[in-house]
Formats: C-alpha cells, sequence, structure tokens
C-alpha cells in the first residue's frame, strides 16, 4: 500500500502529492470509505454519554473548508436518515419522529469555527437508551463525497448498593449485594484484602425500561472482610465493603415482648467513590417464628464497640415530647390535626415517593433526648405500606421531586415501601437493610442528639426496629413522609403528661382521611 501511493503520488506532481497528503492524515477512516476531490470526512470514532446529558458526536473536513453550501446527512444504523441539511437549511421531512427538536449541529471542540471551518458535528440532546449505536457522518458536493463512523454509547449508572448479611452454621455468613437501574449491563465484583473472590451466584436481570439489575452472593467465614463492586468501568464502580467480627454478638439484656434467637453484626464502610463516609450503626430483634427456624432474629451493626448502647423503649419514653406538624401549605399533602396523608391530587413525579410530600415538625431540638410516636395505621383500616420518619436538619423541606435526601445532606430516617415489604431501609449509602416479619402499627422514634443516635421501635412489640448514629450539628426537627397510595394517613400521636410522666398512649386518634 505504501509503494502505491508513494508510485500514485510521483505519477500525479505537486496535486497529487498533496492529496496524498491528506491520505496521510485520515488514513484510519479512509481506507474504507470513497475519497472525494477535494475533502475527507473524519470523526471520533466512540462516544459515551450519560443517559439524558447531551452528546456531541465530531464530524469535521479535512483539509478545513466551509460546509455551508454543502449537503450534510447523519444517519442512524446506516440507513435511518435522522438529520438533512443542503441549500443552507435543515430538512425535517424524512426525520424519524423521536428525534424532533433533539438534533443541531454542535462542535467539535471548543476552538471550533462551526460550520463555517468545516465542523458539521452532531448535537444530541436528552440521550434514550435508544440512541445508542452506529452514526454516519455523510458529505457531499457537486464535485465528490465522503462519510465516517461514528459509535454512541449511552450509559446510566445504577442505584447504591444495598447490602445484607445473615449467620449461618459453623461461623460462616451469607453476603449478598445487589443494585439496579445500569445501562449497559454492569460487572459487579466481589473481593477480600488480597484476592478476588468467586460468588456463589451472580444473577443480571433486564426490565421493560431496558435498565439491568443485578444480584450477588457469597458465603464467607466469620472475622473477614469482604468487598462488593458494580460497575459499567474501574472509575465508576460503587463500592461498599463488610467487616465481619470473629463470632455473631451474645444477646444482651432481652426486650419485652420479644425473644432474641440470635444476631448478627457487620460493618460497612463506604469507599470513595460514593459521596457519604462514616459509620452506621443498626441493631435488630425480631421473634423467631416455629415454622421458620432457620431464619433467626438479626442484629446489624455499623459502629465501633466503644459506642453505647441504644436505651430500651421504656427509657425512651420518659423523654416523650409532642410534636405538631409544620403546615407550610404543600398542594401535595392533605393535613388534619395531627393526620397528614398524600393529598388526591396528580403527583408531577408518579408514584415515587419522594421530598413532595415529606414535611417537617416542630419543635425543633439541639441538645437532649426526645421521643415521639408515629400511628402508621390499624388492623381495621389497614397498615400503611410506604413512609419516612427520622429527623432533618433542613430548615426547610425543599419540593424537589429530584432531591435524594441521604444522611450525607441532613436526612435521617427510616423507611418503608410497598414493594419491598420484607424489609426498612435507612436513609444512607450504600443503602443498609433491615429484614422485617411484619409492619409495625406504632413506630416510636427516639433522638439522643448529645450521643448522635436515633433509634426506632415497634411499639406494640416493644422492641428495637434499628438505631443509626450520626453527628448533629445545630437544630435538628422530627421529620416525615405519609408516602402515596395508602388508605390509611399518618398520625402524629400525643401524650398527656402528668407530673413530669407520660400517660399512656390516646387511642381516640380518628385513622380515617
Amino acid at each position: 500500500m505504501t509503494d502505491f501511493f508513494a508510485l500514485d503520488c510521483g505519477i500525479m506532481g505537486s496535486l497529487a502529492v498533496r492529496v496524498c497528503l491528506v491520505v496521510a492524515l485520515g488514513a484510519s477512516m479512509c481506507g474504507a470509505a470513497p475519497i472525494s476531490d477535494n475533502f475527507v470526512v473524519v470523526v471520533k470514532s466512540n462516544v459515551s454519554v450519560h443517559r439524558g446529558q447531551t452528546a456531541t458526536l465530531p464530524c469535521w473536513l479535512i483539509p478545513p473548508q466551509s460546509a455551508e453550501s454543502l449537503e450534510v446527512h447523519w444517519y442512524h444504523e446506516f440507513d435511518s436518515l435522522i438529520m438533512l441539511y443542503r441549500e443552507k437549511k435543515f430538512e425535517y421531512g424524512s426525520q424519524e419522529a423521536s428525534y424532533a427538536g433533539r438534533l443541531s449541529f454542535g462542535l467539535k471542540d471548543a476552538a471550533s469555527g462551526g460550520l463555517a471551518a468545516g465542523d458539521v458535528s452532531l448535537q444530541l440532546v436528552n440521550a434514550t437508551l435508544e440512541d445508542a449505536g452506529v452514526y454516519t457522518c455523510y458529505v457531499s458536493s457537486d464535485r465528490g463525497h465522503d462519510k465516517a463512523y461514528v459509535s454512541l454509547i449511552v450509559t446510566e449508572t445504577g442505584s447504591p448498593l444495598l447490602l445484607s448479611a445473615v449467620w449461618k452454621e459453623e461461623n460462616m455468613v451469607n453476603v449478598s449485594c445487589e443494585s439496579e437501574g445500569w445501562f449497559p449491563k454492569p460487572r459487579l465484583r466481589w473481593s477480600n484484602q488480597s484476592q478476588a473472590l468467586a460468588p456463589k451466584r451472580l444473577n443480571f436481570s433486564k426490565g421493560s425500561s431496558g435498565l439491568w439489575s443485578v444480584h450477588s452472593w457469597l458465603l464467607v467465614s466469620s472475622s473477614s472482610e469482604v468487598s462488593c463492586s458494580v460497575g459499567l468501568s474501574d472509575e465508576e464502580a460503587k463500592e461498599a465493603r463488610v467487616h465481619l467480627p470473629p463470632s455473631p454478638p451474645q444477646p444482651g439484656k432481652q426486650v419485652s415482648g420479644s425473644s432474641s434467637a440470635g444476631w448478627l453484626a457487620f460493618a460497612l464502610l463506604l469507599i470513595a467513590t460514593l459521596a457519604a463516609l462514616g459509620w452506621l450503626y443498626f441493631r435488630k430483634r425480631v421473634k423467631k417464628s416455629k415454622a421458620e427456624p432457620d431464619h433467626a432474629a438479626e442484629d446489624e451493626k455499623l459502629l465501633p464497640k466503644e459506642v453505647s448502647q441504644p436505651n430500651d423503649l421504656s427509657t425512651a419514653k420518659e423523654h416523650y415530647v409532642n410534636v405538631k406538624l409544620e403546615d407550610a401549605g404543600n398542594p401535595y399533602l392533605a393535613i388534619k390535626d395531627h393526620k397528614i396523608r398524600d393529598a388526591n391530587c396528580t403527583f408531577p413525579d408518579g408514584q415515587q415517593v419522594t421530598c413532595l410530600t415529606a414535611i417537617k415538625g416542630t419543635p425543633g431540638f439541639s441538645s437532649g433526648q426526645h421521643y415521639w410516636e408515629v400511628s402508621m395505621g390499624n388492623i381495621q383500616i389497614g397498615l400503611k405500606q410506604s413512609w419516612w420518619a427520622g429527623v432533618t436538619s433542613a430548615a426547610v423541606i425543599p419540593p424537589k421531586s429530584d432531591l435524594t435526601p441521604t444522611a450525607s445532606n441532613g436526612f435521617w430516617f427510616l423507611s418503608s415501601s410497598s414493594d419491598r415489604a420484607d424489609r426498612f431501609q435507612f436513609s444512607t449509602e450504600p443503602r443498609v437493610s433491615l429484614p422485617v416479619r411484619s409492619r409495625p402499627q406504632t413506630v416510636g422514634v427516639h433522638l439522643n442528639y448529645d450521643s448522635g443516635e436515633l433509634s426506632f421501635y415497634d411499639v406494640e412489640d416493644k422492641s428495637l426496629i434499628g438505631s443509626l448514629t450520626a453527628t448533629f450539628t445545630g437544630e435538628v426537627f422530627p421529620f416525615f413522609n405519609p408516602g402515596k397510595g395508602d388508605k390509611a394517613p399518618m398520625g402524629i400521636l400525643q401524650h398527656r403528661t402528668e407530673q413530669g410522666q407520660c400517660s399512656d398512649r390516646e387511642t381516640s386518634v380518628d385513622l380515617t382521611a
């Protein structure tokens, strides 16, 4: 091939030499594409964009020359015409409907002179998964034509990792890791401090939206450390590490109304690829079912040992405070007395539970211990399926559906959702699941500001649901979200006090909307 170019250039003279130099500069693109008399089309071979963002597919002419009077075609997957420019204007008659209003000429770089300098790059806004594929940049004039191909990769980063662990026999622990909402298909890797680990199971599934979910688990011995990472590349991977103690801690003092059949303890450390760092502590006691002897009560511990154990329910109730709802006129909430529910309206964010239906309570707290109770329905009307309860440092709850409230931005709460009836979650990253057997009718919230502990109780069962820790600064407020679609509203229970002691809970709270 080199000899051919040399012979050809020698025969055709100085003009041919210039053409051959152009061919040499764009040899990687010109080998299979037709060569015109006066320009070569050059592209950047691969472009990656996050779903919903704007992508620019670079395409330009060598040598630089105005393309304003040329004819420019852009095709998706070789034969689908998505943009046509000729006679100095765009023609939309043959354009696919899915691209309407999303295409224009862009700039290949900040120094580009645009169309006048031969830059015919394609700009695509609001990239979708369907936009991925091969694009053809075709440019023609009355003297010749050329084309080149560029691949667009559309990606979506999935949810924070959800980790859980269960003690098995002979000091073995089943550790699972899952995440959803990825595109393309992600990679999941297990490792310890020295080597990669082979999972017992690795499952991928693709939803109707085209996004991928991944779930994996493995068995490891106690007194070990394992790491789970999920991502599209090593740079984008989300990772979480689990530290397992040598043996499950022995149960302490019995809590009235429950039996401690077993305990689970592990520590999660969020790696630098995630935004929030810190230790979380929570513990769970549940009744052992005779029908399910393999399901032991579980404790999940994410805090150094020197942190004090949370108080029991009777001690927490000594700090009862009557919390009021702060009605800020949220059109997406219906508030009556101390009851709250989602309003009868159309939500811009659909049925997803977001801050649009969140509300702050009063008073705020900057020291001491405080306890309040939240009704989640009753047997007659049914129990709530989706809700949030906890505290926040936000002076005003932002009415935004795209805000993700987490511990890292001042929201510490326990949540329940209708699609995960078997577990609760804390507002942490990575997400930490708390397996549950039944939903509570009343949730008690105990804030110990000074020690940085927030605990949640099943009041009827007189058992601890879970406890997390944080370093509180400034004033924090009770925080609630009644969710969406439940028949039962959320009720903030009020107590009468006498000589500083809490009386029995009022039972006359009307739970009808």
